[in-house]
């Protein structure tokens, strides 16, 4: 069993940056991928990045390549989200995940992580 703990989220203005944390706890595995996910109501849980834990090879939605970076700390077992040039349009729950890395394909998909953390919400309005 592994635990997500997210932390970081908040209210910022058009244009501003938020760091997001995910201190994970238990049985975690250089194997897994942790990435981060994004929801507003009505509306499926979306995809924002995620990183190959072992290699540190990361992917990103077309929405937040090159406003948002997924980083990790091995020692801290911790994933960070650092979003910068937040939108109104980035306003969600954001959720960490974590689990046996996916194959490719899959890697962009929420049903293919086992783990998740209880979502910290992010605002951005002005």
């Amino acid at each position: 069993q592994v635990e997500l703990v997210e932390s970081g989220g908040g209210l910022v203005q058009p244009g501003g940056s938020l760091r997001l944390s995910c201190a994970a706890s238990g049985r975690t595995n250089r194997n897994y991928a942790a990435g981060w996910f994004r929801q507003t109501p009505g509306k499926e849980r979306e995809f924002v990045a995620t990183m190959r834990w072992s290699s540190g090879v990361t992917y990103y939605a077309d929405s937040v390549k090159g406003r948002f970076t997924i980083s990790r700390d091995s020692a801290k077992n911790t994933v960070y989200l650092q979003m910068n040039n937040l939108q109104p349009e980035d306003t969600a729950v954001y959720y960490c995940a974590a689990g046996p890395t996916p194959i490719a394909a899959e890697l962009r998909n929420p049903g293919a992580y086992y783990y998740w953390g209880q979502g910290t919400q992010v605002a951005v309005t002005s």
